[in-house]
């Protein structure tokens, strides 16, 4: 989880990133009113009365409308489920309201100013705790339930967010979920060219690096293993990496056998007998390729994985070479 928070606050210390989330994904009219230019990141730990520190992740402040009244934005990251996450940003914002107080940032009505608080959940299994305080509490009838505290968090479960849904947008942070979500070699270099588009600019490269930087330790660990995988100090050398990945399995799975098409021509009027012999060089040929994978991935490889990887259908051998990327242990590779 700290690489995961350490690398997405490095994302999100950028203008652009901040702005295209609110932009794309925080669907309210009051964004229209949002003075970009004014973006602004404000130091993030604040002392509560009994001097307890708490060190946010990243908060940043925005002009709305005509007047200096600043939304806070308070910008939470989180690679697993926290069912009391709620509670926790009902305390933060409430430690900021403090600060702000301490510091008389306020209106000119002497109010406080309000604060969005966002949480970015990247976890493989969909959120599903309270995002609203009252929740979490007890409910007493009687008339005890009006001091119930009543307080929410935007939620963005990046997994919840299909490709069709996220391509179109066709700004940063979609990007982040897009390369979040890709399973494939190919979605995977998409991304990164559009983001070389976007992010062509000598200002731009501060950001170019920190997607870098995302890509060495979140990503390509999470999906490849971290003892096989070079360190990029440039994005273009992620998108060279990525091509060379494409352009290699596309060959292997050609030369073994492991393309549909060819598979589906080489059926046609063939004899019963030499189809057998040929399926069962497919097979020698996948179940080869898949060992090499995973031993790339995980390791060294039991005996018994050997064995039923070299006893396997064709077709099994097949889906499980599908699934090494998403894999995050060799069980998933073989569940049902």
């Amino acid at each position: 989880m700290a690489a995961y928070d350490n690398t997405y606050k490095l994302l999100f210390s950028h203008a652009e990133m901040v702005r295209d989330l609110l932009l794309g994904f925080v669907k309210e009219e009051w964004v229209r009113d949002l003075d970009f230019d004014t973006l602004e990141k404000v130091g993030s730990s604040y002392v509560s009365d009994d001097i307890r520190d708490r060190h946010d992740d990243i908060v940043w402040r925005v002009r709305w409308g005509k007047d200096w009244l600043y939304v806070y934005l308070l910008l939470e990251f989180q690679s697993s489920v926290d069912v009391y996450m709620s509670l926790r940003l009902l305390v933060y914002v409430g430690l900021l309201y403090q600060d702000l107080i301490r510091t008389r940032q306020l209106t000119v009505g002497g109010r406080l100013p309000p604060v969005l608080p966002v949480v970015l959940y990247n976890g493989r299994p969909r959120w599903q705790a309270p995002v609203e305080v009252s929740e979490l509490i007890e409910h007493v009838s009687g008339g005890l339930d009006r001091y119930r505290p009543r307080f929410s968090f935007l939620l963005l479960d990046e997994g919840q967010y299909g490709d069709e849904e996220l391509k179109p947008l066709n700004n940063l942070v979609s990007a982040l979920f897009r390369l979040e979500n890709s399973r494939k070699p190919e979605q995977l270099m998409e991304v990164v060219t559009s983001l070389l588009k976007w992010l062509a600019a000598p200002e731009q490269s501060s950001l170019r690096r920190a997607f870098t930087v995302w890509f060495n330790r979140e990503l390509f660990p999470s999906r490849m293993g971290k003892e096989t995988m070079p360190e990029f100090e440039e994005l273009t050398e992620v998108r060279t990496m990525l091509a060379e990945t494409v352009a290699e399995w596309k060959e292997e799975w050609k030369r073994e056998g492991l393309s549909e098409g060819l598979e589906q021509g080489r059926e046609q009027g063939r004899e019963q007998g030499r189809e057998q012999g040929r399926e069962q060089g497919r097979a020698e040929g996948r179940s080869e390729i898949l060992l090499k994978l995973l031993g790339m991935k995980f390791g060294s490889l039991s005996p018994e994985v050997k064995s039923r990887i070299r006893s396997a259908d064709s077709e099994s051998l097949l889906k499980w070479t599908e699934r090494v990327l998403a894999a995050a242990a060799l069980d998933d590779i073989f569940r049902s």
